[in-house]
């Protein structure tokens, strides 16, 4: 029988904490998504794990067992995970949509110079995991926005800030302003991710400059390609980087800048233990994105 080590992972930390809510918390999932996976590895096992209990969850003769055995099991499996990466040269990077911009791939040639025969590969993490692979040690480091879930767990360095725009329609009565003060844009139905509720959405809808204005929500969605058409069919707006334009530029949805709210920050961030190939890959985030910042000072002066 095989068993997906996520399932694992899920089990340990809700053995852990004996409550789902702080291990929903702890692992960045819904806890409706945390009880699915659950009751899906019960259904593969053939067994009950968990009983519940005014005081949480309690696990069963089975549930003891198989706790007693997934800590080494787990720690076994990210060893040889970690050699294996190693020894094929290989450094796994999440990244959400256009990641560092334009620095992405100076980066990697960067990294490329310092560690010759290593590959970079870049791994395209859906919204609904704003920590791009970095919670479920999917990757040991990540080109990503701030804020995220869970953010103060990892070692992060913000890269650069830019400014934020908003995505319209192109049929949309403000489609033709050269810029738009966010307040004219409270009433309008929004775009929102799958994430979590905390300071990743509540960054994207900037809450803290609605004035107490309560947002409504026009469509969920997970990937550019369906953010894009919900925008473009006309079920809201949403705010982007200033940088979207670029990377993700179609005839039916209008970039405008907004005035009125704060800058997305695109940071890196790794886990404490990731090892020195990826302490080298977040060096190179830094001094590439350093030297473009003091090239465009030394243009503009």
């Amino acid at each position: 029988m095989d068993v997906d080590t996520r399932l694992l992972r899920y089990f340990a930390a809700i053995a852990e904490e004996g409550n789902l809510t702080r291990a929903a918390h702890r692992l960045f999932v819904s806890q409706p998504s945390l009880t699915k996976q659950l009751k899906h590895l019960e259904s593969q096992l053939g067994v009950r794990l968990f009983t519940r209990s005014s005081t949480g969850m309690k696990l069963t003769d089975a549930g003891h067992a198989l706790a007693a055995r997934v800590p080494p099991v787990l720690a076994g499996w990210d060893a040889a995970v970690s050699g294996t990466r190693s020894a094929a040269r290989v450094l796994r990077v999440g990244f959400l949509a256009s990641a560092a911009n334009d620095a992405t791939q100076d980066i990697v040639a960067a990294f490329g110079r310092l560690h010759p025969g290593w590959r970079v590969d870049l791994r395209q993490a859906p919204w609904s995991d704003p920590s791009a692979g970095l919670a479920a040690a999917e990757v040991p480091v990540a080109l990503l926005r701030l804020p995220f879930p869970g953010d103060e767990t990892f070692c992060v360095r913000t890269l650069f800030s830019e400014s934020r725009c908003v995505a319209l329609p192109s049929a949309h009565p403000l489609a033709r302003r050269a810029s738009i003060p966010f307040r004219e844009l409270w009433d309008d139905p929004v775009i929102v991710a799958p994430s979590l509720k905390g300071t990743w959405r509540e960054h994207w809808l900037a809450l803290s400059e609605r004035d107490g204005r309560e947002v409504r929500v026009g469509a969920v969605t997970e990937h550019p390609d369906e953010f894009l058409g919900a925008i473009a069919g006309g079920y809201g707006i949403a705010l982007v980087p200033a940088s979207t334009p670029h990377f993700y530029a179609r005839p039916d949805v209008v970039y405008v800048p907004v005035t009125g709210v704060s800058p997305s920050d695109v940071a890196v961030a790794w886990l404490p233990d990731a090892g020195e190939a990826a302490a080298d890959f977040v060096q190179c985030c830094l001094d590439v994105t350093r030297s473009r910042r003091t090239g465009c000072d030394r243009r503009s002066g």
